[in-house]
């Protein structure tokens, strides 16, 4: 008998089970999506994980003998070991990683093994939920999917809800019939779920494909915005039934228990209670909306008053929208001063700096043969320069009369940064206290070196080093905005490095080389030429100083890019070196793609929010039209008149979307200028390019579909029949 009645009431109500349907394929879709996108991500990660640290899971650091070796293939949970060098390093793989922690316990115990000499790839476990106690960073990866998973799922309940609320608030007085006639609660509960999951066992089906089909979408774009990036490798589509499994239960889970919650207020309602329809809303007569009045008459009071009664029933849509606009106007902010930011050190800061980098693996600047060859090739010749340094490592040896005034009514080093001072005697200073400070040197070819005297408006030579004469004072001023002052007096005409290697000066300047490099805020810079270099350390070689020089050499190349430099540069190098090349340019252009593909992944998920709030909407404007109906013929029969009506929509529209914005907005601000503080930006740069316009065209959007909801179902009530409307509730 129910199945023959459930069909007919299906037949005569469409619009409402296919608006069930409709919410069951969305709520599944988007399920579906985030379960796919998130297994590919979880296998790219691990995929990752093993070509950066190798799949290995235990370590052992420490020298083995055969004997330890078979002791450890001996353990019954050991799948394999492999032995890395001359039984230095040793791999172990489980058969069940989960007790990896317990088992090498007792491989260590068993050969006597230190702590440290034993080591686990915490990275990839963790990416299989095993967790080791002396893990030292938290993983916070696969509980932020299942918190996003959970938070998605709650909040598709509360959304989809109010469909089946409205189907089952349809047959209350008949559902009352039912109960008065012997069916049980229970009964009449499990009657209403047998419908939901009929109505919905298709759309679920429907909506994992779907949600399959937009997954591959997604990582087909990933695919092509970071194509170009170096340093990654493609991520392959992947799927497992397993994935579909939870797919196909954590979508019957949502949509049974959006079923369950108003079956189950039904089904506890009296014949008496479920055939009168007491489940309706009143209106509340006792608060009053005085901003409302004060702006906008009686019809805001009225409208304030109705918003009031259908609180609980908004709550959903208030939720969601607010949490959609201020997680959306936060991500546009984030980016905003991230890109300001990186533009500030990175991209506008190197814009005149270099555009091609060479990285010439495992060479002295010294044996580097190519320079010639290199430097004559037509499409080197046509950039604005080409320069080939080297970085070596040093210590110098400063005098404290040779502080610069500035840097002592500072306080002197100490007070600026930490220092090591030394109290000995030297061949070139007897008595004197000497200060001990980093002294990086940076080698260029002869060619460049001379460049570089130039720009500097030192006279060209080579025979001697240029000093770098800054430092940073810290005291009046931050990061981001450094103020540099002299570090030595200029009247020194050479630099003492360890044990008494004396460096000529050929002058001070405080304009660093036109090279792709940072330099310690506290150091000393020796900027020499290769021919100086080549001496030095020669001279260093023969006291048996040990200067600690870079294993590669760089190339930078300043010019067009659209000359083929990077392609030049490394057919040349790579007739003879292992060579790594970068294009700043293309460099550019991946980091605007990842951005842009960050912003629309970030975006996807805040318009999610903004469709679970708007989908809210749109279900209570269906779900109380009935109800409404007759509110608003009370109002005809006392006079009010439809503009009046369209009045009332008018503020309830302007309530329930603009109630987010007024709230987010203040709290938008604050957390920017937060944000702007902690990175010591100035406040005008970021305001000057904040993002207004995508902020106003999501605030229109969602402005725009609260209207729409308001509209259809508006236009229905306003077709008020007055005798049949209030004749209902007699």
């Amino acid at each position: 008998m129910w199945k023959d009645y459930s069909s007919s009431f299906f037949r005569k109500n469409r619009s409402s089970s296919v608006s069930i349907m409709v919410a069951a394929l969305i709520a599944t879709f988007f399920l579906s999506l985030l379960c796919s996108i998130f297994y590919n991500i979880w296998i790219y990660d691990i995929e990752e994980i093993v070509l950066n640290e190798g799949d290995w899971q235990g370590r052992i650091s420490a020298e083995l003998d055969e004997a330890d070796l078979l002791f450890i293939n001996n353990m019954s949970n050991v799948e394999k070991v492999v032995v890395n060098g001359e039984l230095d390093v040793v791999d172990i793989y489980f058969q069940n990683p989960g007790t990896i922690y317990k088992d090498m316990t007792l491989i260590g115990d068993g050969l006597g093994l230190k702590e440290e000499e034993i080591t686990y790839n915490y990275q990839l476990l963790s990416m299989y939920f095993i967790r080791i106690p002396d893990d030292p960073a938290p993983r916070l990866i696969l509980p932020l999917y299942a918190a996003i998973m959970f938070i998605v799922a709650i909040s598709l309940v509360m959304v989809i809800h109010n469909s089946f609320a409205v189907s089952m608030n349809a047959r209350i007085k008949q559902l009352g019939i039912l109960s008065g006639i012997g069916a049980t609660p229970g009964q009449i509960c499990s009657c209403l779920m047998q419908e939901a999951a009929a109505l919905c066992v298709v759309p679920i089906v429907i909506g994992t494909l779907l949600g399959v089909a937009g997954s591959f979408g997604a990582v087909s774009m990933m695919n092509l915005l970071a194509g170009e990036m170096t340093g990654r490798h493609d991520v392959d589509f992947r799927y497992h039934p397993y994935v579909f499994a939870m797919t196909i239960l954590i979508s019957l889970l949502t949509v049974l228990i959006s079923a369950w919650i108003p079956a189950e207020k039904l089904a506890k309602l009296t014949p008496l209670q479920a055939v009168r329809g007491n489940n309706e809303y009143e209106l509340i007569k006792r608060k009053h909306s005085r901003l409302l009045f004060f702006l906008f008459g009686i019809e805001g009071e009225l409208a304030g008053n109705s918003l009031k009664s259908q609180k609980k029933a908004l709550r959903t849509s208030a939720l969601s929208l607010t949490l959609s606009f201020f997680g959306f106007t936060i991500m546009l902010c984030f980016f905003k001063l991230s890109e300001i930011s990186t533009s500030y050190t990175y991209f506008a800061k190197y814009q005149d700096v270099w555009d091609v980098m060479a990285v010439v693996k495992d060479v002295r600047i010294e044996e580097f043969d190519l320079i010639g060859e290199l430097k004559e090739a037509e499409t080197v010749k046509g950039a604005d320069s080409c320069v080939i340094y080297q970085k070596a490592q040093a210590i110098s040896y400063v005098n404290e009369s040779w502080i610069s005034e500035e840097v002592a009514a500072l306080g002197g080093l100490e007070n600026l940064t930490e220092l090591e001072i030394l109290n000995e005697n030297t061949d070139s200073m007897s008595n004197e206290v000497l200060s001990c400070v980093q002294a990086p040197i940076v080698i260029l070819d002869d060619e460049g070196f001379l460049d570089y005297c130039e720009q500097a408006g030192i006279e060209p030579g080579l025979d001697g080093a240029i000093i770098i004469n800054r430092i940073w004072d810290s005291i009046n001023s931050n990061f981001r905005y450094r103020k540099y002052i002299p570090f030595l007096k200029e009247d020194q005409s050479s630099t003492i490095m360890q044990d008494n290697i004396e460096i000529p000066v050929l002058g001070y300047t405080q304009k660093v080389p036109v090279l792709r490099e940072e330099y310690d805020d506290y150091a000393l810079v020796h900027v020499m030429p290769l021919s100086l270099w080549k001496s030095v350390s020669k001279h260093a070689l023969q006291k048996g100083v040990l200067i600690d020089i870079e294993a590669d050499a760089y190339v930078r190349i300043l010019g067009n890019v659209d000359l083929g430099l990077e392609e030049t540069a490394a057919e040349i190098i790579g007739q003879k070196y292992e060579v790594e090349t970068e294009n700043r340019i293309q460099e550019k252009i991946t980091n605007d793609k990842l951005i842009w593909g960050y912003k629309v992944i970030m975006g996807v998920f805040c318009a999610l929010l903004a469709v679970i709030g708007i989908a809210n909407v749109f279900s209570y404007t269906m779900g109380f039209l009935s109800l409404r109906r007759r509110e608003f013929a009370r109002y005809a029969s006392v006079g009010m008149t439809p503009a009046g009506m369209k009045k009332m929509f008018f503020i309830e529209i302007m309530v329930i979307a603009g109630r987010p914005m007024l709230i987010t907005l203040p709290l938008t601000v604050v957390f920017v200028e937060l944000m702007i503080k902690a990175s010591y930006l100035n406040p005008m740069e970021f305001w000057t390019q904040a993002p207004f316009i995508p902020v106003f065209i999501f605030i229109a959007a969602i402005f725009g579909f609260v209207a729409l909801a308001y509209y259809i179902g508006g236009k229905q009530i306003l077709r008020i029949n007055l005798a049949e409307s209030l004749r209902s509730e007699i």
